[in-house]
């Protein structure tokens, strides 16, 4: 199959499984929120809630199964995983935008992600770092297709690694600070038991987003692209 019929089929999917789970939101959001989501959070009944973790955990087995499929080595099956993940979240967003017409502009906040903390921020966030997920994909997939023994250059990998990890930095600030406001490192390891945390949780309101670490982190990614395609 040549590279675009690739990307096409792979495409596909990953706007499918945006649906499947935009969908899933829809429910969720009409048992805990019928009046429209908005912060601070809804109590959600336990069961509910590790079914939720265990659902984000199948996602990103689908997409580390559909890259494994397509890809012919480690290189080429992380460029088809953030590919998939970044189309699935864009669209993710744009059938929510569809089905309830929501978020009501791109710097709405919202719940990004539950694994392994909690992670909130602007919807654009991760729909910018999306858009250079799947940029640094097609660079990968590109060179691979010209050269087969492509290997992802050592300094691109670091600029990733590095550019992820500031962005995630980023996503988990505001959450981490409103909860250090109330326990320290120590008292949140000797916690006798996950309520007290959850409680508090329901009383968190987003305050801040770390713009400027977020921009160092997307432009992070931006370089790993540009210098994985100049090598």
């Amino acid at each position: 199959m040549s590279l675009r019929n690739q990307l096409m089929v792979v495409g596909v999917f990953s706007v499918a499984m945006g649906y499947l789970e935009s969908s899933v939101v829809v429910y969720m959001r009409e048992i805990l929120y019928p009046g429209g989501f908005t912060f601070p959070l809804a109590p959600i009944p336990e069961k509910l809630a590790v079914t939720e973790l265990f659902r984000e955990a199948a996602t990103l087995i689908m997409l580390a199964g559909i890259a494994y499929v397509n890809g012919k080595n480690l290189t080429e099956r992380f460029a088809w995983f953030i590919y998939s993940f970044a189309i699935w979240d864009i669209f993710y967003y744009l059938f929510l935008k569809l089905l309830l017409n929501w978020p009501d502009s791109l710097l709405t906040w919202d719940i990004l992600f539950l694994i392994p903390v909690t992670w909130t921020g602007p919807v654009i966030g991760p729909i910018i770092v999306s858009l250079l997920m799947i940029l640094l994909a097609l660079v990968i997939l590109r060179i691979s297709r010209i050269k087969e023994k492509y290997r992802f250059p050592l300094q691109a990998q670091i600029l990733m690694f590095a550019g992820a990890g500031i962005v995630f930095v980023s996503f988990i600030a505001d959450y981490s600070r409103f909860i250090l406001e109330h326990y320290s490192l120590k008292e949140l390891w000797s916690l006798p038991s996950q309520k007290a945390l959850y409680d508090l949780s329901l009383q968190y309101m987003p305050a801040h987003f770390p713009w400027v670490v977020f921009g160092v982190g997307a432009v992070l990614l931006l370089l790993s692209a540009i210098v994985a395609a100049r090598k």
